[in-house]
C-alpha cells in the first residue's frame, strides 16, 4: 500500500496524466484528512478552484491543494511528536493516566459534522489553533473559532436486556447513554460531565459537541467540565 509521500510524488509527477494525479491526491486523504475524507476534499476543492468530480483538473491546482494538505500534516505530526515525548517523560515519573491518547493516523482530528460546513482558513491554520488549545487549559468554547455555542448530539440509545427492539428509554433513563456518561472502554473517573477526564483512545475524541460557528466536532480534551445537553 502506497504511503502519503509516495502518493504525493505521484501528484507532482508531470509524467502522470491528470486523472492519475487527481486520484493520487484523493488517496492522500486516505492517509491524512483532518476534517474527514469528504469534508477535507471539498475544502481543498473550494480553496483551489477544483471541481470535486473533475477527473481532468488542472495539475497546478492539484499541487497547490497537496501543498496545503502537506503543511497541515506537518503541523499535526510535529504535535504528535511532542505529545509522545511528553508522555515518555510522564511515564518515567510514574504518571500513567494521560488525559487522552490519539491513535496517530491524523484522520478527522477536527472532524466536520457536515462536510459542507467547515472552518475558515487553511488546514494548517486550523490545526495550529487546535494544537494551541490542546496545549493549554481546557476552555468553554470552540478551540478553532472561539464560538461559545456548542450543540450536543442527542443521546444514543443503548440496548437494555429484555427490552423489545426499537424501544428507547427516556432521557436520562437506563437505556440512554448521553454525552459524558461512561461507555465501553472509558477509563476510570468519567462522570456525568462531558469535560476532559483520563479517557484514552477514540472515546476521548468522539462524541463531543458540534460548534455552531465552524461546524467541527469539538474534541472533549479541549473542553472544561460543563453540563451536556441532556443534563438536568
Amino acid at each position: 500500500m502506497a504511503g502519503f509521500q509516495s502518493l504525493a510524488h505521484q501528484v507532482r509527477d508531470a509524467r502522470n496524466d491528470r486523472a492519475l494525479r487527481r486520484h493520487s491526491l484523493r488517496r492522500c486523504l486516505e492517509r491524512f484528512a483532518p476534517y474527514g475524507h469528504r469534508a477535507t476534499w471539498w475544502h481543498l476543492c473550494d480553496r483551489h478552484g477544483i471541481a470535486p468530480e473533475d477527473r481532468g483538473a488542472d495539475p497546478l491546482r492539484l499541487v497547490a491543494a497537496l501543498e496545503e494538505l502537506e503543511e497541515a500534516r506537518a503541523v499535526w505530526l510535529e504535535y504528535e511528536r511532542h505529545f509522545a515525548e511528553r508522555r515518555r517523560r510522564e511515564k518515567h515519573h510514574g504518571l500513567r493516566r494521560p488525559e487522552w491518547a490519539w491513535g496517530g493516523s491524523g484522520d478527522a482530528v477536527v472532524r466536520c459534522a457536515d462536510p459542507g460546513v467547515r472552518p475558515e482558513g487553511t488546514l494548517g491554520e486550523v490545526l495550529r489553533r487546535l494544537v494551541r488549545a490542546l496545549e493549554t487549559e481546557p476552555g468553554t468554547g470552540c478551540p478553532v473559532c472561539g464560538d461559545e455555542e456548542l450543540r450536543w448530539p442527542a443521546p444514543m440509545p443503548v440496548p437494555v436486556p429484555g427490552q423489545r427492539p426499537g424501544a428507547v428509554s427516556g432521557a436520562g433513563g437506563p437505556g440512554v447513554r448521553g454525552p459524558g456518561v461512561r461507555g465501553p472502554g472509558a477509563g476510570p473517573g468519567t462522570g456525568s460531565g462531558p469535560g476532559p477526564g483520563p479517557w484514552e483512545g477514540a472515546w476521548a475524541w468522539d462524541g463531543g459537541p458540534v460548534c455552531a460557528g465552524c461546524g467541527i466536532v469539538v474534541p472533549r480534551p479541549a473542553l472544561a467540565d460543563m453540563p451536556s445537553a441532556g443534563a438536568a
